[in-house]
């Protein structure tokens, strides 16, 4: 057996996230660890890498006994981890952020030129392609996911943990990443992979462990095991299935018209674009990351000014109004990077959970306090969010449960037009589960809903009707009975429109 994690037990005070876990990986095998947000997924393999050290328990290799006190110590054994939220300088070149702490050097200098060879090398070999010489800062989502993983295998690791590694690729980019996990997989390397697309594990995986509060509740063989089963072993019971009636639209909520914004270089990141959202419907948009989705929705948000055009919320003219302004005229948003955008991480889950609620929720000037408490412990109960409790810092949650929260948040400011953007990133399928149906609801209650997400199965369950962006255009758009995977894959990929 290449690797044996024995009895880990990992507690934090009172918290205990792991307990008595045995987790086993061969060589050249690809090993799919599953759970709900909060099982203890991550945790286990911060542990594999040295970034936790375990309460209990041992780790080992080859038959011998190893402790990793830092990621250093792991990287030295082999192992190298993909995380869900990148670890990169946005400052620094692709090719730097590949090579760092094991530069090529001239004498004692960086040699700049061998890395950028180097890396052309690295990507041509895993048909990874991408600009050794760009900005991390210009790479959309897709593209930094790539350099994490190519940074990766620059180290030489023969061990491979991938946290939810396809949570922002295309349909097609994620198949690609299969498949290289395949090849790599029959070379000899092995993968731990974290995600929570069941139908990806079913594809790639050998082998499949499954934790529910932090204890496995089994290690299954994937060519006997389905989805279904999968799932009960995550969340202890039988997911019911969403159903989505037809829609009823009504007057129109939201109005883009012409909307252009010129980039660093003088071509348009958003150009011309123009559609509508009315009252009971969802309006999906797809699209590879980088291609304006992002500077679409913050310009209908007021984070981004407008160079042309104009945006009509309700009726009225929110072009170059301040974020506040354009939530009070009707707004709620889900933004697309929960940290960055949704969260003050040094908050607690009470103050980001009353986020936007606080101007509302007042007497004489005072915030109603418990009045506040009450409405956050309804969103932990709803969305069983794990949090130790309403004082503790959302930093120390794990993303799907800080995006459970935001999720809460937002639907519960019950504002007649919603931004749902990447709504279900980095949960687990029983919360993806409940957020498809809160959307669902709120549309059946004639809320207006822009739904952006790289997922494209949850684009096609969710929208009545469907655009694709490409290049900062809208070059596509279908219904919902007339939409198909294909073709909107087609689109994505800047493939010409069908006859």
């Amino acid at each position: 057996m290449l690797l044996q994690m024995n009895q880990i037990t990992k507690s934090y005070g009172t918290l205990t996230a792991n307990s008595q876990v045995n987790f086993t990986l061969r060589e050249g095998e690809i090993h799919a660890l599953v759970g709900e947000n909060g099982a203890g997924k991550t945790t286990l393999m911060r542990i594999l890498y040295g970034m936790e050290q375990p309460t209990s328990g041992t780790i080992q290799m080859n038959g011998k006994t190893v402790a990793f006190s830092n990621p250093t110590d792991a990287i030295r054994h082999g192992i190298g981890m993909v995380h869900q939220h990148f670890m990169l300088f946005p400052s620094f070149t692709v090719a730097e952020n590949i090579v760092i702490g094991n530069e090529p050097q001239v004498g004692v200098k960086f040699d700049r030129k061998k890395a950028a060879l180097q890396v052309e090398v690295l990507c041509a070999k895993y048909k990874l392609p991408i600009d050794p010489l760009k900005k991390v800062a210009d790479c959309p989502l897709g593209m930094q996911q790539r350099v994490e993983i190519l940074k990766v295998l620059y180290q030489g690791a023969d061990i491979i943990i991938l946290d939810e590694p396809t949570g922002v690729l295309t349909p097609l980019e994620a198949k690609e990443l299969l498949a290289i996990m395949k090849s790599l997989a029959a070379q000899g390397k092995s993968f731990i992979i974290i995600t929570h697309k069941l139908h990806e594990v079913m594809e790639v995986a050998d082998r499949i462990t499954v934790l529910r509060d932090g204890k496995i509740t089994g290690t299954l063989d994937a060519a006997t095991t389905n989805v279904e089963e999968l799932s009960r072993l995550m969340v202890g019971r039988e997911l019911a299935r969403t159903e989505r009636n037809a829609s009823n639209p009504g007057s129109t909520v939201l109005d883009v018209k012409g909307v252009t914004i010129t980039g660093k270089k003088g071509k348009p990141v958003l150009d011309h674009v123009s559609f509508e959202v009315k009252a009971g419907e969802i309006v999906g948009i797809a699209g590879i990351s980088g291609n304006g989705q992002s500077e679409l929705l913050q310009s209908i948000s007021g984070l981004t000014a407008i160079d042309q055009g104009e945006i009509r919320l309700l009726g009225n003219n929110v072009s170059g109004r301040s974020v506040r302004e354009i939530r009070e005229s009707g707004l709620s948003h889900i933004p697309e990077d929960r940290y960055q955008w949704g969260a003050a991480k040094e908050g607690t889950v009470l103050e980001n959970g009353t986020m936007g609620h606080h101007r509302t929720n007042r007497r004489y000037g005072l915030l109603q306090g418990k009045t506040l408490r009450t409405m956050v412990a309804q969103f932990i109960q709803q969305f069983e969010i794990k949090a130790g409790s309403q004082e503790t810092k959302v930093k120390f949650l794990s993303g799907g449960n800080l995006q459970k929260l935001i999720v809460a948040r937002e639907i519960a400011q019950n504002k007649p037009f919603l931004i749902a953007a990447e709504p279900t990133r980095g949960v687990d399928i029983g919360a993806m589960e409940l957020i498809h149906d809160e959307l669902l609801k709120k549309r059946d209650e004639q809320g207006a809903i822009l739904l952006v997400s790289s997922e494209l199965t949850e684009i096609l369950k969710l929208s009545d009707r469907i655009l694709v962006m490409y290049e900062g255009r809208i070059v596509g758009e279908l219904s919902a009975s007339e939409a198909t995977e294909e073709q909107i894959s087609l689109w994505m990929a800047g493939g010409e429109a069908r006859a």
